[in-house]
């Protein structure tokens, strides 16, 4: 399917609409040309035409114009069915080392200098919609036969200018592929520490980005390692950082405790991608501190916090992936007895599935093994026997509920827990009288 055929009606009426040739370009372009357009692709469009007329014809065309930034040329909208469009001026920017806005800012007509602004040259390609042409004044096309990501200045200079570009080119490259050039990776290093000055939560949404990209944990190593490589890494997770090089016994690892984290990422579903970068974030602490890494759970939980925290991260991610953290050394020794298993998967039958996928990332990690995780296959078999006693998982699934209980309403919660973890032990407790026997009996014991 040509890219014309792919293009939204209203898209097409509205480069006719407009009164200078209107081009779209960066991603959606990109990955036309390399054959992975999205089914829902960010539409961003460029175009000499001054940003006032640009939004008299959008709104003939029937698009909601949501914002105007008459200072950046730039133009927020929606068009009918709901699909977002940003519209920017072709422009050229001036920037002062370590501030991310540009502080000069100058319209232009000439398409090569719009394509000199931006950050890298497969990103820098334009199609003329109504034309149906591609416009290539960067040479980006051959990159992206080669798969490569080279800056469209030198590398100093367009690092230097906005350092959210550091984490556009880890996070560009874990999404597509491409492998950074050398005079890219240079120009990143020298920049690194430019990061600082980029907002946290622009951080945590690349981040997110990259943990994301194309849905494989092998996508979002490739990004991990250019973060690594580059020096990123260390100014944006120095805790997980400190791991670098930090030995591990040989003969459960073949790795150091960071590119240990880094290969987790790697063999982790999708679901615990955050706790799979972060799950031994608390070694390095553990290791500085008491010369091993025996409290590494309970403290990585801790740092774990601090960091999501820190990213501004929302409270369920934080407080998920926290839990994960804590619990994911659970038995990995396999010396845990079946009784003080079935109590764990009873208390964290709601994480359970996210926990066995985190171990088992975690066992792959270590030596890059494939095979099914031991401690998996053990809590496995467990949870089975558990269902097939009817074993009850939620407070919701006992007997009894907390009005019919011989206790003071202040003690109806812990006497309900309580249950719970002997119906773990045994499925055939889960009957009301049983219950309601077992929690008489409780209220003259300590809980």
């Amino acid at each position: 399917m040509s890219m014309k055929e792919r293009l939204p009606q209203t898209l097409t009426r509205l480069a006719t609409a407009c009164p200078a040739p209107l081009y779209l370009v960066g991603g959606s372009v990109r990955d036309y040309l390399r054959g992975a357009l999205a089914e829902k692709p960010d539409w961003d469009l460029a175009s000499p035409c001054a940003e006032d007329d640009f939004v008299s014809a959008a709104k003939a065309c029937g698009f909601v114009v949501s914002a105007v930034y008459p200072r950046t040329g730039t133009v927020k909208l929606t068009d009918c069915d709901g699909a977002g469009y940003e519209f920017t001026r072709f422009r050229t920017d001036s920037y002062v080392r370590g501030v991310h806005t540009p502080t000069k800012i100058s319209f232009t007509g000439d398409i090569a200098l719009d394509a000199r602004r931006r950050d890298f040259c497969a990103n820098a390609i334009y199609y003329d919609i109504q034309k149906d042409e591609i416009r290539d004044p960067l040479e980006g096309i051959a990159d992206i036969d080669k798969k490569i990501l080279r800056t469209v200045a030198p590398a100093k200079k367009v690092f230097g200018e906005d350092g959210l570009r550091l984490m556009r080119l880890a996070r560009i490259a874990a999404q597509i592929g491409f492998s950074p050039d050398e005079e890219c990776l240079a120009g990143a290093r020298e920049n690194a520490a430019l990061i600082g000055d980029i907002a946290p939560e622009r951080i945590l949404k690349e981040l997110d980005l990259l943990l994301f990209a194309g849905g494989t944990g092998e996508n979002a190593y490739r990004g991990l390692e250019i973060l690594k490589d580059t020096g990123v890494l260390a100014h944006i997770l120095p805790e997980l950082a400190l791991g670098d090089r930090m030995p591990q016994r040989a003969d459960f690892h073949r790795y150091d405790v960071l590119e240990h984290s880094l290969r987790c990422v790697k063999y982790s579903a999708p679901e615990v991608r955050w706790a799979a970068l972060l799950h031994d974030v608390g070694k390095p602490y553990c290791y500085r501190r008491d010369g091993n890494f025996h409290a590494h759970p309970e403290e990585g939980a801790r740092i774990a916090a601090d960091i999501l925290t820190r990213l501004k991260a929302p409270k369920k991610l934080i407080g998920e992936t926290c839990r994960l953290v804590r619990l994911h050394m659970r038995d990995y020794n396999l010396q845990m007895r079946e009784g003080k298993v079935r109590r764990c998967i009873a208390e964290n039958y709601d994480l359970l599935p996210k926990l066995l996928l985190l171990k088992q990332a975690d066992f792959s990690a270590c030596k890059d093994d494939l095979g099914v995780a031991p401690v998996v296959v053990k809590w496995k078999e467990i949870l089975a026997k558990m269902r097939a006693e009817n074993v009850p998982f939620t407070l919701k699934q006992l007997a009894v509920k907390g009005d019919d209980l011989p206790v003071p309403p202040e003690r109806r919660a812990e006497v309900l827990h309580a249950l719970l973890m002997r119906c773990a032990l045994d499925g055939s407790l889960n009957e009301r009288e049983k219950l309601l026997k077992c929690a008489a009996a409780l209220t003259k014991e300590e809980l």
